[in-house]
């Protein structure tokens, strides 16, 4: 992928992974992009090249996920992320940037521009809000918990479409693919911290409480967009949200589920870049 860069970066104790793809005119806004829970930067690659043409892209692996450090069992909850989000604002001299998170990123963001950062200019949040749909979380729960060892990408890849054959195949398989890492038994295995899936200590969110008291903060425009038939956030909490937001727009982007880039990424793209 042209001109994309991947680097590494010490911060809170633990290694970080970030792809960097620079800006292709000069004097563009960063973009700093926040995959969802199990997912990784790779995911970001299309629509981060897309943006590159009038943005400094920055996605980021967050602890535990893709290619950055595993940390303690029970230190991947949202301010400990929202932690190292601050990190790698102040490490990387961020100014004026734009940021957009997906699903747990997305809370993340909440957490974060809900302290109202002077860097911080405008903010997308996808398909999530402070008030979870219980019968969504529950899927997402048995999804994690199904088999995550293969024989094959192939295995994998069949699985996956097994539970969402919405998304473009091409585009679903690289996915899959960018997800997956190498066992020394030669089997394929998802690229995050085993002790995110394996029934260990759960992960602390904010309260539902302080996650409105933060949305309520929020002082940049911000965009959210929902998944037209999402499982997670219903379209009432969405339509909240756009009511304590103080500068809030909602987008629904048609024909997809939670994983609103995945499912219909020219959709996505486009509810996006118009409003960035």
């Amino acid at each position: 992928m042209a001109n994309v860069r991947d680097e590494y970066i010490e911060m809170r104790g633990l290694r970080f992974h970030f792809r960097d793809w620079p800006a292709q005119e000069p004097g563009s806004r960063d973009l700093v992009l926040l995959h969802g829970y199990t997912g990784h930067a790779r995911s970001w690659n299309a629509f981060a090249a897309t943006m590159s043409a009038n943005h400094r892209v920055l996605a980021l692996d967050q602890r535990g996920h893709g290619e950055s450090g595993w940390a303690a069992p029970d230190a991947y909850g949202t301010d400990e992320m929202v932690k190292d989000l601050e990190s790698f604002v102040f490490a990387l001299g961020l100014k004026r940037f734009a940021l957009l998170g997906l699903s747990m990123g997305g809370l993340v963001s909440i957490g974060y521009a809900g302290t109202q950062p002077a860097e911080l200019d405008r903010l997308v949040i996808v398909d999530i809000a402070p008030s979870l749909a219980r019968s969504g979380m529950l899927k997402i729960q048995k999804n994690v918990a199904s088999e995550d060892v293969f024989d094959s990408v192939d295995d994998a890849f069949a699985q996956a479409r097994r539970y969402n054959p919405v998304p473009p195949e091409a585009h679903h398989r690289q996915r899959v693919v960018d997800s997956l890492m190498l066992t020394e038994a030669g089997k394929w295995t998802y690229r995050y911290d085993r002790a995110l899936r394996a029934g260990g200590p759960p992960r602390a969110r904010m309260s539902e409480e302080e996650g409105w008291r933060r949305v309520s903060c929020i002082d940049v425009p911000t965009l959210l967009v929902r998944g037209e038939n999402s499982d997670i956030l219903d379209r009432e909490v969405a339509d909240r949200m756009i009511r304590t937001l103080p500068d809030g727009r909602l987008v629904e982007v048609a024909g997809s589920g939670h994983p609103v880039p995945l499912d219909n990424p020219e959709g996505f793209l486009a509810a996006v870049r118009d409003f960035l």
